[in-house]
């Protein structure tokens, strides 16, 4: 389980682990200088820079059902489960030419092919991640409609795009939940009677 900077930490680990395992040729064929970023909503709308780029943006999240009815073994009944989610990502290429484009996307789409796994040494500690956390990245069903429908809300014409869904994404509820629980008090002719007890 993982801290409210865990969407974050997910974005920004998959973007560093492409900047650090991205080649300087692949079966000797040159690759293009590559940046790596992750975007904000106002970030992709807003012109790109020059030169050859790839970007990952979070444009959804949703409840994980199976999380969602899971508890871990060492929580105690009377602890609220930690809120586990699907992290919804676009990875888009930006270049001046198409193979500047593609290259480098094809690249990155086959390392998260080889490497759909993402354990706690890969992820950044800001999120507080367990030492046998796992997320899992695996392509997303997204239709050439519903791809479209993104592009059109954020304005600047259509990328190349792939769609990705970092699953088991799971957050630590509060920690005042782990406190005892409150009990209820009632008054009755100004005596104060606990929830459940006889007045």
């Amino acid at each position: 389980m993982a801290n409210i900077q865990a969407i974050h930490s997910v974005g920004q680990s998959l973007v560093t682990y492409l900047r650090n395992t991205y080649p300087a040729a692949v079966a000797g064929q040159a690759m293009p200088e590559c940046d790596f970023a992750l975007l904000s909503s106002g970030e992709l709308a807003a012109p790109q820079d020059d030169g050859t780029r790839l970007t990952l943006y979070v444009y959804r999240l949703t409840v994980n059902e199976h999380l969602r009815q899971a508890r871990p073994d060492r929580m105690s009944p009377d602890q609220q489960p930690p809120l586990g989610l699907d992290v919804h990502l676009l990875l888009t290429a930006w270049a001046g030419n198409p193979q500047d484009e593609l290259l480098p996307m094809a690249w990155a789409v086959r390392q998260f092919y080889q490497h759909p796994i993402l354990d706690a040494s890969a992820l950044s500690p800001e999120a507080g991640w367990g030492p046998d956390e796992v997320v899992q990245i695996i392509p997303s069903e997204l239709s050439t409609e519903d791809m479209m429908r993104i592009w059109d809300a954020l304005e600047p014409p259509y990328r190349l795009s792939v769609s990705y869904i970092a699953r088991r994404v799971r957050l630590d509820p509060d920690q005042l939940l782990d406190a005892a629980p409150v009990v209820a008090t009632r008054f009755v002719h100004g005596t104060a009677v606990q929830a459940g007890a006889p007045s």
